[in-house]
């Protein structure tokens, strides 16, 4: 059975600091696209950051320098660590996994990150 899960959201102070985790079951990470995305309220879901095999990476303009995804391909794990946070990032935070061939693109329940004082 094919599951994604996130964790690690919360509330955090702006300028602080925190680290989402991915736990991927059911197939395996290495060999699919691993993203972060986040969806404000009222807004779209927006890419924050992909990772591909083996450790390529691209972020989205509003994050670049405040944010790193990495891959625990032993954990089968995806990770996103968010420093200087702003209330502008206060999102649901997905977590997505694609591949083309074949087709596979699973979506976490998602973790809520909110940034506030």
């Amino acid at each position: 059975q094919v599951q994604v899960v996130e964790s690690g959201g919360g509330l955090v102070q702006p300028g602080g600091s925190l680290r989402l985790s991915c736990a991927a079951s059911g197939f395996t990470i290495s060999t699919y696209v691993m993203s972060w995305y986040r969806q404000a309220p009222g807004k779209q879901r927006d890419l924050v950051a992909t990772i591909t095999s083996p450790s390529t990476t691209n972020y989205a303009d509003s994050v670049k320098g405040r944010v790193t995804i990495s891959r625990d391909n032993a954990k089968n794990t995806v990770y996103l660590q968010m420093n200087n946070l702003k209330p502008e990032d206060t999102a649901v935070y997905y977590c997505n996994a694609f591949k083309l061939l074949p087709r596979g693109n699973y979506w976490g329940q998602g973790t809520q990150v909110t940034v506030s004082s």
